[in-house]
């Protein structure tokens, strides 16, 4: 039978049956695998309240929110992009971090030690 993606829309593999979650938006009990997981960082402060305290020199906390969405609310608020055919097939991939970035400040060492 012919699929539409590789994955069947999930990453799973073949490890059999995953945990279910619940959507953040409207409820519905969704694969932990196929959800879509946004993790962000939330203020307990006031927007205005946090730029004066730390200008006095306060140190603010925020907590991680973590929600999960099924793929028709992420579709439909924009979280997940409709791709066509041809970039379905497509794995997509992460611009990889330069080696050269990480090891800056740092001086260079001679193999010769002259």
């Amino acid at each position: 039978m012919p699929v539409k993606r590789k994955s069947r829309g999930r990453s799973k593999g073949g490890k059999g049956r995953s945990d279910v979650v619940q959507c953040s938006i409207c409820g519905h009990l969704v694969p932990r695998d196929k959800a879509k997981k946004v993790t962000r960082r939330v203020s307990v402060v006031d927007p205005s309240l946090a730029k004066e305290l730390r200008q006095k020199g306060a140190w603010i906390s925020s907590r991680v929110e973590t929600r999960y969405y099924c793929i028709s609310c992420a579709v439909y608020h924009g979280i997940v992009k409709i791709r066509s055919y041809e970039e379905r097939k497509k794995t997509p991939t992460r611009p990889r971090r330069r080696l050269a970035l990480r090891r800056r400040g740092k001086p260079s060492v001679s193999l010769l030690g002259v």
